[in-house]
């Protein structure tokens, strides 16, 4: 549509100036046939013969000046259908960052709703522990305990698995700096292979396939032989 709008835009300039052009040689033949012309004297009169009037404007200066006024009226058409446009697309930008702003704030609400319910589960197991208990009850107060982080590590274990978070197991895996922060090293047993991980000190997770946080590992390397 722009480029549509310049090429109407530069055939109406175009148009403009071959007109001017036009006007300004029929004038100049004009003059110079008045001035070559043979002067007459008072008593003749203008007989049929003469040449018609050179000023008046032909068909094709008219059909060019309607071209012109046409061209003028697609340019206006054409450059107010490219502002609507314009304007439309601003619109549909902001609304399309709208959304992704709404998006970040509520996306993870599910996430909340359901730590929520893990955060129930830790305080009615914290409210194990009262002042009052006496010293008979501390067993059953460990039970309820046990009970309630046990149900806890459920819990979280679905909500992780629910939105796509998965925990990194990666021992007896490769060593692989892209998943796994190197501790240290350690002599490598017998029949295990050096360069795979031995003990993970602090597990790494995955988002839906991407690693959010390392896994600190200890790796194995061949034992030196004593000489």
């Amino acid at each position: 549509m722009v480029a549509w709008s310049l090429w109407a835009v530069q055939r109406l300039q175009r148009l403009q100036r071959l007109l001017a052009s036009r006007t300004m040689s029929q004038s100049w033949g004009w003059l110079h046939s008045f001035s070559t012309a043979t002067p007459r004297t008072a008593g003749e009169d203008c007989s049929s013969e003469d040449p018609p009037d050179v000023l008046s404007p032909s068909l094709a200066e008219q059909a060019l000046r309607l071209k012109a006024v046409k061209l003028e009226k697609e340019v206006q058409d054409l450059t107010l259908r490219y502002q609507r446009a314009v304007a439309d697309s601003e619109n549909k930008r902001r609304r399309t960052q709208r959304c992704v702003e709404d998006a970040k704030i509520f996306g993870i609400q599910s996430f909340c709703e359901d730590l929520v319910e893990v955060a129930d589960i830790l305080e009615k197991t914290a409210e194990c522990f009262s002042e009052g208990a006496k010293p008979e009850d501390h067993k059953l107060t460990l039970e309820k305990v046990f009970q309630g982080l046990s149900l806890l590590e459920a819990k979280l274990k679905s909500v992780f698995a629910k939105h796509g978070l998965e925990k990194m197991t990666p021992i007896g895996d490769k060593y692989d700096p892209h998943e796994h922060e190197l501790i240290c090293h350690m002599p490598a047993g017998v029949g295990v292979q050096p360069g795979t991980v031995a003990l993970v000190r602090q597990d790494g997770y995955k988002l839906h396939g991407l690693t959010i946080r390392l896994a600190q590992v200890e790796v194995t390397v061949e034992s030196q032989r004593r000489l």
